[in-house]
């Protein structure tokens, strides 16, 4: 293609830019304060470390595309990334395989079940899934390049620190924890091994799997995470590549469609936008071409989904102009 066909292209890609700083700053601090007395939910309690953690912790943060960072509350708090891992672990794996072999070998549409379903793996005509609940996402994590265990895991760990801007930290606590408490994730694994949808050891996977989710993050580095997906796979602080911009744009296309599991229509209806949630209360929400959004708030819904971090991206998406679906009569 021509530089001049790739700058027409590129004329086409964008969805704006955010109101003046000020003005970003200003929403992000009203968004804390409006929710920072909601005591509705509970603390995940599959592991003790998440059970005691603080239940009021709130932190909000807006990163644009520029650059610019706007937070408020505990946002530089760090806590475990959980499942907010899946889509950025996917990115990667697109960068290796190509996307459309991505999709063939993990599956792409919703399950309406929830993130740990069996059903989910068991119901498919193909044993495919989608890479934002558990059992595309260890299947997208057995994809990942390498001669061993050690390669592997450098592959996640370098390419997650590529999308935050900094070297990212096992939390070995929650890890130990999630490690001798995964009875649920590898019956998945052996699920999808009978159905040929795991492709390296499913040990392997399952151990792979679980360190990239006690990575320790902040709504800070979630909002620079999402940052780099709105910006075509860029860093917007580094300045440095994480992912292509395919990668990024399909990326955003699985996180709009399963991010927050059996709740992803309702997400999508109220917030409009692509985003993911943990279960140690991290929200993930991207603005392609604007912001990138981290939340962390670890009282959860019955769905596993941060209560505060859907109450913030809802406001925040509307006073700041972010669903993809919002539009004004032209003239």
């Amino acid at each position: 293609m021509s530089r001049d066909s790739n700058d027409a292209a590129a004329a086409f890609v964008s969805t704006g830019r955010l109101p003046p700083s000020d003005r970003v700053d200003a929403l992000v601090e009203e968004a804390h304060r409006l929710f920072k007395g909601n005591a509705e939910g509970a603390n995940a309690d599959i592991y003790p470390s998440l059970a005691r953690m603080p239940s009021d912790l709130f932190g909000v943060a807006v990163a644009g595309v520029d650059g610019a960072l706007h937070a408020s509350g505990d946002s530089s708090h760090e806590f475990a990334i959980m499942s907010v891992s899946k889509p950025f672990v996917f990115a990667l794996v697109c960068d290796h395989l190509g996307f459309e072999a991505a999709r063939e070998r993990l599956g792409v549409n919703a399950t309406g079940l929830p993130f740990n379903s069996l059903g989910a793996v068991e119901q498919s005509p193909t044993g495919a899934t989608n890479p934002m609940v558990n059992a595309g996402a260890i299947a997208a994590t057995s994809l990942v390049p390498g001669a061993s265990l050690d390669e592997k895991w450098a592959f996640i760990a370098e390419g997650l620190a590529r999308f935050a801007g900094r070297a990212l930290v096992v939390d070995d606590d929650i890890y130990a924890c999630a490690l001798a408490s995964n009875a649920r994730n590898r019956a998945i694994a052996q699920l999808l091994e009978a159905r040929g949808r795991i492709y390296c050891d499913p040990l392997d996977a399952i151990d792979l799997y679980t360190r990239q989710c006690c990575l320790q993050v902040s709504a800070l580095d979630l909002a620079r995470m999402g940052a780099c997906l709105a910006d075509g796979g860029v860093n917007p602080l580094t300045k440095q590549r994480a992912a292509s911009a395919d990668s990024c744009k399909r990326t955003l296309a699985v996180m709009a469609s399963a991010g927050f599991y059996q709740d992803s229509g309702d997400w999508l209806y109220e917030v409009g936008l692509p985003g993911k949630s943990g279960i140690a209360g991290g929200v993930v929400a991207v603005a392609p071409g604007k912001a990138g959004l981290g939340v962390f708030a670890p009282r959860l819904d019955d769905a596993g989904n941060s209560v505060k971090g859907r109450l913030v991206a809802r406001f925040l998406s509307e006073r700041l102009g972010l669903s993809l679906f919002a539009s004004q009569p032209d003239g």
